[in-house]
């Protein structure tokens, strides 16, 4: 797991990825979608999770910033790792990045072997969102 804070509201990452120079507004917007889809408020949004080569991309830090969490990367080969728990796999994107999916792989990276998808990949124009939820603790 990464070094995100979790607790009993912010149990979720949303996993994003775009083509470079995506416009921030369209990232942002699909952002607002996925959690709409999922039934997630943006006060249970604990980060933003994305590949490194996305590190600076600016529309994917303007949206950690809008929700005012933790933007957090991860290199393809780790999430290569999570294709067995993905929903949407693609080898376009494998071919592209060397992993076979972004945004959903991202956001269980973020949270690790107790992740669950709870929205699989949404896509806009040149951007994809996932998210994922840390699993409940049984007693």
């Amino acid at each position: 797991m990464s070094d995100i804070s979790f607790d009993s509201a912010r149990r979720h990452v949303l996993g994003l990825g775009c083509e470079r120079g995506t416009p921030s507004g369209e990232v942002l917007a699909l952002a607002v979608e996925a959690l709409k889809a999922a039934g997630i408020g943006r006060t249970e949004l604990a980060a933003i999770a994305s590949i490194d080569s996305r590190g600076q991309e600016a529309a994917i830090l303007a949206v950690a910033a809008h929700f005012g969490v933790p933007a957090v990367f991860f290199d393809a080969l780790r999430l290569e790792q999570e294709t067995p728990r993905l929903k949407n796999p693609s080898a376009i994107v494998f071919a592209r990045v060397g992993c076979h999916g972004v945004a959903e792989s991202a956001a269980l990276a973020a949270i690790g072997a107790d992740a669950e998808l709870v929205l699989g990949k949404i896509k806009s124009a040149r951007a994809t969102a996932a998210i994922a939820r840390i699993g409940l603790q049984k007693p």
